[in-house]
């Protein structure tokens, strides 16, 4: 997690990285989110029923791909932001005690925009899928925002 938090803006509890598994970077990353009870989000999505919102399943995908996008030293302090979302689909829900996969693969970029495709996996089923545009927001963009 350590170097992911190198790479990444993110920080808990939006931090939905822990662990990558492969990296080819600015072409394609497999990474872990370990889902636990402990996570936030489950004390209200939903009582007695507790499942990882969907939008933060795309964000743990979106969070894979940026440690692919972010990995060469030339994008280093960038902010990857989404621009669109197409095609997304929700086959299972994920819960706590799952381990999530996520699997992006860089499609095109061209300058700082661009589309993946995402996959999100528990075991070998498949939960969620979807294509995703981004923009790769300079660090001079990233200071900007900071003193808005």
């Amino acid at each position: 997690v350590t170097e992911i938090m190198e790479i990444l803006p993110h920080r808990y509890p939006m931090l939905l990285v822990d662990r990558m598994l492969e990296l080819e970077p600015m072409k394609r990353a497999v990474g872990i989110k370990n889902v636990t009870m402990n996570d936030p989000y489950f004390q209200g999505h939903f009582p007695g029923n507790p499942i990882m919102p969907g939008v933060l399943l795309c964000e743990a995908m979106a969070q894979v791909a940026g440690v692919a996008l972010l990995y060469p030293e030339e994008h280093r302090g960038m902010t990857p932001m989404f621009t669109g979302m197409d095609k997304v689909r929700f086959r299972l829900s994920v819960r706590p005690g799952d381990t999530f996969r996520s699997e992006i693969e860089i499609l095109k970029i061209k300058g700082n925009v661009g589309k993946i495709a995402c996959r999100g996996y528990v075991g070998d089923e498949l939960a969620v899928q979807g294509e995703f545009m981004f923009y790769l927001s300079p660090k001079k963009d990233n200071q900007a925002d900071q003193k808005a």
